[in-house]
């Protein structure tokens, strides 16, 4: 038998273990959501802490009003691996994303890396959305004299401001933990009900930002734009060229989104017409809002003053006589963070569904709730999962393993359009990338290249959560695959055993 480490599943077998074609004899995922809902998903995803908190951090240390720039080097990179996406969305169809693709192209073992690096972008970007909703709470409920203990507010690893302005050490994040707790409920509930209160979170948030760019055009300073690209300090990614590039790095994470509309695939009606809509779509949307509001937003307050800073907007709100614009974004903030947690939790859960239905996990997070047909198991796991990273550790620290666990699943997505094309020139394409090889390469160099622009703890902390995942890969999964249970057969790609006998 071939090494099954490398041993790949057919596209046939794929959506066969999905249930994809009537096989009503496979438990599957409810198919309840068309090309609206999905480009909602999308920007209910992509909208979120990206843009209301590390733009002010990537243009006060890193690109100044430059940013501008950062989120187009960002955008562009995107696009390179939204189109990648796109192709393999219309021909695996199947929950699971860039770890089907991979099992599909690469092998067994990649695919687990991929699904494992996953794991690090979906539950570790939740906990960074989580912990600035929780901020922004605090601000909004400061506003009308309302204070939790500051304590509860943040991580041990951080200080917190009482309300007589003393400075205590920070005990856990409550206000993070509810909300990771109340989202993960939800999608218990269902992913049409999910998908409502998403869309109607999206609209209220398109429409703040579109109120902020129109109304803050006016308040912007031309001398705040000058020099567009400040100096470099003589320090790799501290302003100048490197600086821009650093901070695209940095503001990646605010494009995180448009890939886990591709977790969703099992729940789309007519997935091979609507999926890249949903990705390529919703991607293009916020590129647009994305650099008109980092100019509107470094024109209306210098880029200085957002340095150490979560909630920039408030600073530059603060430059104009529209003081009620400020409470009503902060509440449009809040409910768009909501939107992105939902989107982190979605995604991860179904990554782990299709783990799980390959045998490299225990079955028991392919389990189907039979009243509202959710991976209810995998939903909680994440929910205490999501929850500790949310109530201990610093938000700093968990965008900056989201950007490049991210980085690091478009790299391999790239390099699977370009295997595929090879392996199975023939494979029916609903849509298919332009240009391959030169889109998929210049996707990889771009994303590479904001990897490594990347401070080293960031690389060490994906390193270490890597070896972990290989750990549990070759002590349980590896045994215990799908590949593993069909090496008896000859000339035959893994088989599932059906998961409901």
């Amino acid at each position: 038998m071939a090494n099954p480490l490398f041993a790949t599943k057919s596209i046939p077998q794929l959506l066969k273990d999905a249930g994809v074609g009537g096989d009503s004899e496979v438990p599957t995922l409810k198919r309840t959501l068309n090309a609206t809902n999905l480009v909602a998903l999308g920007i209910g995803a992509i909208i979120g802490a990206g843009l209301f908190s590390l733009t002010g951090l990537a243009a006060a240390n890193n690109a100044g009003p430059a940013v501008t720039l950062s989120f187009v080097i960002g955008a562009i990179g995107c696009a390179f691996a939204g189109l990648c996406y796109a192709e393999f969305a219309s021909m695996i169809p199947v929950a699971g994303s860039a770890y089907t693709y991979s099992y599909a192209t690469m092998g067994q073992f990649i695919a687990w890396i991929i699904g494992w690096d996953l794991v690090l972008e979906y539950a570790v970007g939740a906990a960074t959305v989580s912990i600035s909703w929780s901020q922004y709470l605090v601000k909004l409920l400061a506003s009308y004299n309302l204070y939790l203990p500051a304590q509860l507010t943040c991580s041990p690893w951080e200080m917190a401001k009482q309300a007589d302005g003393t400075m205590v050490s920070g005990l856990f994040n409550l206000p993070a933990v509810f909300i990771v707790v109340a989202i993960s409920l939800l999608l218990v509930k269902g992913t049409k009900e999910s998908a409502f209160v998403n869309a109607l979170i999206v609209i209220l948030k398109v429409s703040v930002v579109l109120i902020f760019i129109v109304l803050g055009w006016a308040f912007i300073n031309p001398e705040n734009h000058t020099p567009y690209i400040p100096e470099n300090t003589g320090e790799f990614g501290h302003f100048g060229i490197s600086g821009i590039f650093r901070g695209a790095a940095v503001v990646f994470f605010a494009f995180i989104g448009f890939d886990a509309v591709s977790t969703a695939a099992q729940e789309a009606k007519n997935p091979q017409r609507d999926m890249p809509i949903g990705i390529l779509g919703s991607l293009l949307i916020c590129t647009i809002l994305y650099v008109l509001f980092s100019h509107v937003m470094t024109g209306m307050a210098h880029y200085t003053e957002f340095k150490g800073s979560a909630a920039p907007v408030a600073i530059a709100i603060a430059k104009t006589p529209y003081s009620w614009l400020g409470q009503a974004i902060i509440i449009a903030i809040l409910a768009g963070y909501s939107s992105v947690i939902l989107v982190m939790l979605l995604g991860q859960s179904r990554v782990f569904f299709s783990m799980s239905k390959d045998r490299l996990l225990p079955k028991v997070f392919s389990e189907v709730h039979p009243q509202f047909r959710t991976p209810y198991k995998s939903n909680l796991l994440f929910m205490v999962f999501v929850s500790l990273f949310a109530a201990f550790v610093p938000v700093q620290v968990v965008g900056e393993m989201t950007s490049i666990g991210t980085l690091f699943a478009f790299v391999l997505v790239c390099i699977g359009v370009m295997v595929m094309r090879k392996t199975q020139p023939d494979a029916p394409r609903a849509f298919k990338t332009p240009l391959v090889p030169l889109v998929p390469i210049l996707g990889i160099v771009t994303c590479l290249s904001m990897m490594f622009s990347l401070p080293e703890d960031t690389w060490l902390r994906l390193i270490v959560w890597l070896v972990i995942g290989l750990a549990i890969y070759f002590f349980y999964g590896l045994k215990n695959s799908q590949v593993q249970e069909s090496a008896a057969e000859p000339n035959r790609v893994a088989t599932p055993t059906n998961p409901a006998t």
